[in-house]
């Protein structure tokens, strides 16, 4: 498989396995991912998933050059369209979904960080957006995600110098939350999962909903959102019981209820 999937309790990691491509995003890389993510999405014990590469020298590396060189520009939308297809898919996911990036982080292989709720990386990490130096522009929703993270200027900036963006600057930026050192990103990725998989799955999931939803909302609207989905909490087993947990001093069992 070109995504290799492996489950501890209620936390997924997939691996991009491409190692002698440097993990480049293909179609067949692109459908292998879709199928995980739909898994993962689909079951309720999956809490949080890590996205990383296979190697350690990239993430992804960008998306596959060979197989795009040729395309015809209708193949070229629709394998574009796949990439906008699976990447959503994770963003509309109660799932959260965390890359832990090793290496180059490049192309297609930024927007799929971008398209994850957040980015770990590692001090000698190196992101950014070349397609300009095929003559290209980003494919797979990089214009739209790299603004909104870090800016409209400084996305432009990068998209059209196609310059490196590596670690300290990425954390400075607001590119990625987190840096460690090499070797130590997935492992710590993995235990702040783990955290995360501890505390209330529909609370997590509606603070997902309700962050993404709201940056696309007047702020009204947003908060209305908010109040509803509060006193909705109010209603669930898990929140009960974690209020219960806390009177009574104890760790609570969350069972997404």
């Amino acid at each position: 498989m070109t995504v290799d999937l492996q489950i501890d309790g209620a936390v997924a990691t997939l691996t991009i396995n491409r190692p002698e491509a440097m993990n480049a995003l293909n179609a067949e890389v692109l459908s292998a991912l879709d199928q995980h993510i739909r898994r993962v999405d689909e079951d309720a014990s999956i809490r949080v998933a890590v996205l990383t590469g296979a190697g350690g020298k990239a993430f992804v590396a960008g998306a596959d050059i060979k197989a795009m060189q040729g395309m015809k520009p209708e193949t070229a939308r629709s394998f574009s369209e796949l990439g906008h297809r699976v990447f959503a898919r994770m963003e509309s996911s109660g799932t959260v979904f965390i890359a832990a990036v090793e290496g180059y982080c490049l192309g297609g292989g930024c927007e799929l960080a971008l398209a994850c709720d957040w980015i770990n990386a590692s001090g000698k990490s190196t992101f950014g957006q070349p397609e300009v130096n095929l003559g290209l522009v980003p494919g797979f929703g990089g214009t739209i995600r790299l603004a909104r993270k870090v800016g409209q200027a400084r996305a432009l900036q990068y998209c059209s110098t196609a310059e490196f963006v590596r670690g300290e600057e990425a954390l400075r930026v607001g590119l990625v939350n987190a840096l460690y050192e090499p070797g130590e990103v997935l492992t710590k990725t993995q235990e702040q999962a783990q955290g995360i998989a501890s505390k209330g799955p529909l609370a997590v999931a509606n603070c997902k909903r309700l962050i993404r939803a709201g940056l696309d909302l007047p702020q009204e609207r947003g908060n209305a959102m908010e109040q509803q989905a509060f006193g909705l909490m109010f209603g669930t087993a898990d929140g009960q019981e974690g209020m219960n947990a806390y009177a009574e001093k104890r760790a609570a069992e969350f069972k997404g209820e």
